[in-house]
Parts: structure tokens; C-alpha cells; sequence
């Protein structure tokens, strides 16, 4: 079975951006440090040479990655999603019912877009999970590290 990867059409964009130059510039600027680091002599004892392999390996790593994410995208469209469920796209208020503490707002994103230092939560993480379908008023289980914790979701914005 192949993976999906659900994402806004601004991070695939951003995805392939990053592929074109990965495949053009990049890999032209580590050709011209190999080349270079060949004009230093006998390659068994060139640390320069074995850097810009290396770094021609991780980047030849990378566009492999960047083409399989993009072969299977799934753009989803956050206009079309129903508005009273929380779905891709929309911003999420919760309560931790512990300790009656309200949550920073959370927005739910792809996989590929997950980033928790801006609160983009991604769907298939288990609080984004446990999130996805429910609505203002449920109250939702997330199985974490430490035991379960509960909340219940306040509010959710498009």
C-alpha cells in the first residue's frame, strides 16, 4: 500500500520548489567541491573530497525523498471541508480537562507540514488523531507517554 502524504497546495509548492533546486543548483554546486577537492591529490587522504561526496550523498538522499512525497501528494482542499468538524486545514481550541487549562490554538496540517513550534499539528500524530472528525462539546482521549490525557474541544476556525 502507498503512503499518502496530504498536504495544502503552499507546502507542495514549497516541496517542489525545493526539488528543482535541489536538482539544479545544488547538485551543480557539490559537482564543482567534488571537482574541486579532486585537484587536491590522492583521494584516499582527502578530507575535502570525502565531505563533498558525502554531502552529494545526503542531498541525492533528499531528492529521492522529495520525489516519492510528491509522486504521492494529496492536495487537500481546506475550502471544501466541512465547517462544524475538525478536519485538515482548520484551527482547533481544547481544554485539558486535568487541569481545566485552555490550549494554545492548534492548526491540523499533512504529515509534511507538521511543525509543534508553530502549533501545526499533523493529522496522523495521535493528538491530531484523536482530534480528526470530532466537534465543539466532544471530548477526546490522547494516548500519551504519561497516560491518557482527556480534553475537549471548545472552539474550531476555519
Amino acid at each position: 500500500m502507498v503512503k499518502e502524504f496530504k498536504m495544502s497546495q503552499a507546502r507542495y509548492d514549497q516541496l517542489k520548489k525545493e526539488l528543482d533546486f535541489s536538482k539544479t543548483t545544488r547538485a551543480d554546486e557539490i559537482a564543482e567541491l567534488i571537482k574541486e577537492a579532486r585537484g587536491f591529490g590522492d583521494l584516499s587522504e582527502n578530507s575535502e573530497y570525502d565531505e563533498a561526496k558525502n554531502e552529494q550523498g545526503k542531498l541525492y538522499s533528499r531528492i529521492a525523498e522529495l520525489e516519492e512525497i510528491l509522486l504521492h501528494a494529496v492536495i487537500v482542499d481546506e475550502a471544501e471541508a466541512d465547517s462544524d468538524k475538525v478536519s485538515i486545514g482548520c484551527r482547533v481550541v481544547v481544554t485539558n480537562l486535568a487541569n481545566g487549562k485552555e490550549l494554545p490554538v492548534y492548526k491540523i496540517v499533512g504529515s509534511q507540514e507538521a511543525d509543534v513550534m508553530h502549533h501545526a499539528v499533523s493529522e496522523d500524530s495521535p493528538f491530531g488523531k484523536a482530534l480528526m472528525g470530532s466537534r465543539p462539546g466532544d471530548e477526546i482521549s490522547v494516548e500519551a507517554p504519561r497516560g491518557v490525557i482527556h480534553y475537549r474541544v471548545e472552539k474550531i476556525e476555519r
